[in-house]
């Protein structure tokens, strides 16, 4: 389990853990996050569309809209965290060894912004001393939509006479639209296209050191908006102009990974740019045709050294220390005919020094206890933008740069209670940092908010591997001074610090073969959750609210999977699944007040063939039904009845070869 940082097994990794095999998720044609939360329950996600939704582990969901918040989830490429407080990029998922969900605060190890849990993508490395490529090419149909076409390209090249080999992956996909605007006399306006690449170069420097230069970049298009009129037969949207959005994300990385005797070392920089242009209809009766125009520019830069010495019969421990500097800004305008007007804008800085430590040791045979911490100096800064000088200079005690600090302290107790079998307790805390939001003609500061989990654990088997696995958890945690979005008096999105919560989540996930061939899983999450009333002064804008928002109260999924030769060299690999999302509130306030979720998902992937080529069928919303993914298309419109339906039944057809 790579996410401990010093390569626990999983049977001693005091945490709810979900691992899902790269070629699983390659499997039917390379996608992106919705192949997560279409296996792991506990993971969830707004439904903006592609390259601008919000990521939500185990209950802890702040909000609806990405704003100046750091997210709750962290996500990873190996170490580094693809972002610091941008939206989930929703990167294909292609030629990844596996995926890697570590649910609840992870405080002590990744610091800032993981309240909810970390999500951790683990790349294929490139091999020495061999070469080949594998392709996939598809072709899907749409029920009451367009059709789509995708393409996959891996290469792996040994350099320098196998001191060295470059792997390279290329996915491209179009997906067809489904959504009509009757207002504007179109059609199926939602086509989404993503161009994505990655490139690692490893170089073996001594028999023990490598060295890897990983580039990724990734476009996306999305031509228009993705929700309907509620309530409304058909796919069809009452928004009057041509909404969409463009996203394009670019990261670079160097590692280098040693040993040194008995302990490992590994060093990571990166430098990472985001960027997002939202449009959304802001039309009123007094002006037709206004679009509003949001644009989020991100810019990170970190690194991470970390020594560490895997347990042994007794003690096992890790060491680091990370730097992350970042810097997000965030224009808007309303825009209509030919006339533009820039509204306020908000310029957030965070640099962010820390140490952390962890170490286990073995009190008996079949008993470990974990002690860790982690210290963290922010020094956050910013600025209104799109105002003028003289407000500026006036309000220069808002956007003064402050410091804040924070130690985060960990502990478990893992037992063994039979070979395959354990059971574990652990606390771990969390934290996101302040920052500067948009309120009115300038800007005022929001507070960190931070969450301390208490949790109990138990564990059987390996998912895949044994006759029968379980995994069930039971967490309760305190979430002080909640940082979320809400609309304020001008109709415009803004963040407060909302009050405290408490969320207690079960979750379950579980495995069984049925017989060698046919084996049985299974998933399951219940949260429960209130807010205290917030502060008088907030109750005006964010009104009173009960619950965190975006979260169902219960979702789960069922799953089939059956392999077995069926003569001539061919394989037959099948998949079936389906998935029940609860119903939950769409955001904090009167406005965000809509109800969502409360459907069936589903879908089925067949693939007959061998390790050189094989063909595939997949269908997705078996059943085509509709439902409500998300409440909201647009936030100007929140007295116009939305929703975000499922993609409408669509069948892919595939080809996958290797060489």
């Amino acid at each position: 389990m790579t996410a401990s940082k010093r390569e626990l097994p999983l049977k001693e990794m005091p945490a709810q853990v979900s691992m899902i095999d790269g070629e699983e998720l390659a499997l039917g044609g390379v996608g992106g996050t919705e192949k997560i939360t279409q296996r792991v329950a506990t993971v969830s996600s707004t439904y903006l569309g592609s390259g601008r939704n919000k990521l939500f582990i185990r209950g802890i969901a702040d909000s609806s809209f990405t704003g100046p918040t750091q997210a709750t989830v962290g996500q990873y490429l190996g170490d580094i965290r693809l972002s610091y407080n941008a939206p989930d990029p929703d990167l294909r998922l292609s030629d990844l060894e596996r995926v890697e969900v570590l649910e609840g605060p992870q405080g002590t190890l990744y610091g800032a912004g993981s309240l909810g849990g970390i999500i951790r993508l683990v790349p294929n490395s490139p091999e020495l001393g061999r070469s080949f490529a594998s392709g996939t090419l598809g072709g899907a149909l749409t029920e009451h939509g367009d059709g789509s076409a995708d393409l996959g390209l891996i290469a792996n090249l040994p350099l320098a006479s196998d001191k060295a080999a470059l792997r390279v992956t290329l996915d491209g996909v179009t997906e067809g639209g489904y959504i009509d605007k009757p207002f504007l006399d179109r059609t199926d306006v939602n086509r989404t296209s993503i161009l994505s690449g990655r490139a690692i170069l490893r170089a073996q420097l001594a028999p023990d050191w490598t060295i890897d230069l990983i580039g990724l970049g990734q476009t996306t298009h999305a031509q228009d908006s993705q929700y309907v009129t509620r309530n409304q037969p058909g796919y069809d949207s009452a928004a009057r102009v041509r909404e969409g959005s463009d996203a394009e994300y670019l990261h670079g990385q160097i590692v280098v990974d040693g040993r040194i005797g008995a302990v490992r070392l590994r060093s990571s920089t990166a430098i990472a740019d985001q960027t997002l242009e939202e449009r959304y209809d802001a039309s009123t009766e007094q002006e037709q045709e206004r679009l509003f125009v949001q644009r989020n520019e991100t810019r990170m830069i970190a690194h991470e050294t970390r020594l560490w010495q895997p347990i042994d019969d007794r003690f096992g421990w890790v060491a680091g220390l990370s730097l992350v500097d970042n810097r997000t800004q965030l224009n808007r305008s309303l825009q209509q005919m030919t006339l533009r007007a820039a509204t306020t804008g908000v310029l957030n800085t965070v640099t962010e020094a820390t140490i952390y430590a962890e170490g286990s040791y073995r009190l008996h045979d079949n008993l470990i206890a974990t002690l860790g911490a982690r210290y963290s100096l922010v020094r956050l800064g910013g600025s209104a933008e799109d105002v003028s000088a003289a407000l500026a200079i006036e309000r220069a005690a808002v956007t003064a740069k402050r410091d804040q600090s924070a130690f985060l302290p960990s502990a478990s107790l893992m037992a063994r209670l039979a070979p395959e079998t354990s059971l574990y307790l652990r606390y771990q805390e969390g934290f996101r940092p302040g920052g500067l939001a948009i309120e009115g003609e300038f800007v005022r500061r929001f507070d960190r908010d931070d969450a301390q989990t208490f949790e109990v654990g138990v564990r059987h088997g390996v998912p895949g591997r044994d006759a029968f696995d379980l995994a069930l958890n039971l967490s309760y945690t305190r979430w002080n001074d909640i940082q979320a979005d809400f609309i304020d008096v001008a109709g415009l999105p803004s963040t407060a610090n909302i009050g405290d919560g408490r969320v207690w989540t079960i979750s379950a996930s579980a495995g069984v073969y049925l017989t060698p061939e046919l084996r049985l899983t299974g998933g399951a999450s219940i949260n429960r959750s209130s807010i205290d009333e917030p502060p008088f002064n907030l109750i005006l804008l964010t009104g009173r609210t009960s619950h965190v928002p975006n979260i169902a109260e219960f979702s789960g999924r069922l799953g089939l999977e059956y392999s077995r030769p069926i003569g001539g060299n061919l394989d037959l690999d099948a998949r079936a699944w389906a998935s029940y999302i609860g119903k939950s509130r769409l955001g904090i306030g009167p406005e965000l007040g809509d109800l969502q979720g409360d459907y069936l998902d589903s879908g089925l992937t067949l693939r007959i063939g061998n390790d050189r080529i094989g063909g595939t069928l997949s269908i997705t919303n078996l059943a085509d039904a509709k439902g409500n993914r998300f409440a909201l298309g647009t936030p100007f419109a929140v007295v116009r009845a939305q929703e975000t339906p499922l993609r409408p039944r669509t069948i892919r057809i595939g080809v996958d070869f290797a060489f």
